[in-house]
Parts: structure tokens; C-alpha cells; sequence
């Protein structure tokens, strides 16, 4: 199995004493969807921006698709995060007034593609997350499940090798936030790597892996299918 992700004692301080992350080790399979869970607080968001290469750790090292993250420039991380990794966010950031194959025509803008083979592609991933119907439709027109499905489809237009989904339902109503998660359950089946991270334990504890955060630690690993726990508190020295 290809690791994704490799996270190895990274530590991230902040200005006044502020330690978001202690030593945290994390390694992400090919094919895993992870829930990465915790209150607010509790070091998921800073994590996540470590995943996604948006900032960099105090100490400790990051490996990311291959990539070692340390060794890359700023322009080198840039291209990492275009080719390699795919956002979701609460928020959808959809581009107002155009369609919705040209929002996820967007993700594919560096790529050097011409732009009747984005818009192509852009259709193809709009029928992947069930919407083809919708490819014209513009986001004042899409409900919030549907924005978030052509959210979605926009990450993963690239075939990137992590997509990284930060809250996705936490905009959206119980049904729409069902249906997006379906949606993330069948992109894992079909081999998709997947962290999804989210304050919500239903949301988590309905995912076959889930890494609970508490206080900038790793405090419980848990594989549904090995019921594999792993003493976070013992391993950070917490």
C-alpha cells in the first residue's frame, strides 16, 4: 500500500507560547477515507493545514504524495497542493455567476489543459458526484447539498492523490449533509484517499478510520476493520 500522507513528530508553535500540535505522528494509506476529529481547540485545523502543505511545522517531518514538504520552495508547494491535493470546505467557494461546469472547470486552470478539455473533464467529474443535470446551473440556483457536491467534484477533478474535506457538512441540513456524505463513502470505495475533518462525532464515527485530536495530541486511532487503538497520550507523552 502507497503511503499519502506521513506525519512524523511534527510539533507546530505559534507566537506566545501557543502549541497547536505536539508531536503528532499520523501516516495516511492509498484508498483510506480518515475522519480527523476533535473540539475546537484541538489542533484539527492547524493539522489540516499541514496535510494540505498551507503552512509548515515547527519540528518534525511531513511527507505529502511522495513529497518531501521540507524540501520544497514555496512555488514547489504551490505546484504540490495544484497537482496532488484537493480541498473541500464549509463554505463551498464557488465562483458567482458562472455555471456549475465551469466551477469545477476551475480546479483544472493550471493545468495546462486547453479549456474545451477542462470543461470535458468538468462534466465527467460533475456525473461522478451525480449532478450532470446540473452542469449549467449556477450556484444561486443549486440548493446547498448541490453546491457542495460541485464543490466536491471541483477537488477531485484533477484525480488528485488526498482529498481533504474540512467540515463539508457542517453548512448544509441533515438530508444534504447525509447525501455528501454518501457521496464521500462512495469516492472512498472507488479508491480515493480521503481525510475529512470535522468537530461532529456522528459525522466521524460513521467513517472506517477516525484520529481524535484533544489538546494538540493524538489521542485515540481507531480502524474499524482491525478495531486498532493506538495510546496517543502514551505515544505524545501526554
Amino acid at each position: 500500500m502507497t503511503r499519502v500522507v506521513g506525519l512524523t513528530g511534527v510539533t507546530k508553535e505559534y507566537a506566545g507560547g501557543v502549541t497547536a500540535l505536539r508531536d503528532v505522528d499520523l501516516d495516511i494509506e492509498q484508498g483510506e477515507l480518515v475522519g480527523i476529529v476533535g473540539p475546537s481547540g484541538s489542533g484539527k485545523s492547524t493539522l489540516l493545514h499541514i496535510v494540505g502543505t498551507l503552512d509548515r511545522p515547527t519540528s518534525g517531518s511531513v511527507e505529502i504524495a511522495g513529497f518531501d514538504v521540507a524540501a520544497l520552495s514555496d512555488r514547489e508547494l504551490s505546484a504540490l497542493r495544484a497537482r496532488h491535493v484537493g480541498f473541500v470546505f464549509q463554505a463551498f467557494h464557488l465562483v458567482p455567476g458562472i455555471s456549475a461546469q465551469d466551477n469545477v472547470a476551475e480546479g483544472l486552470l493550471y493545468s495546462g489543459l486547453p479549456r474545451a478539455e477542462r470543461r470535458r473533464r468538468a462534466a465527467e467529474a460533475l456525473e461522478r458526484v451525480g449532478l450532470a443535470d446540473r452542469a449549467r446551473h449556477r450556484p444561486h440556483e443549486l440548493s446547498g447539498g448541490q453546491k457542495q457536491r460541485v464543490a466536491i467534484a471541483r477537488a477531485v477533478v484533477g484525480d488528485p492523490e488526498l482529498l481533504l474535506a474540512d467540515e463539508p457538512t457542517g453548512a448544509l441540513d441533515s438530508a444534504s449533509g447525509e447525501s455528501v456524505m454518501e457521496l464521500l463513502h462512495d469516492l472512498g470505495a472507488a479508491g480515493a484517499t480521503i481525510a475529512v475533518i470535522t468537530h461532529d462525532t456522528e459525522v466521524a464515527d460513521r467513517l472506517p478510520r477516525r484520529v481524535r485530536l484533544r489538546d494538540g495530541a493524538v489521542v485515540e486511532d481507531v480502524r474499524e476493520d482491525v478495531r486498532e487503538r493506538v495510546p496517543g497520550d502514551a505515544r505524545a507523552g501526554a
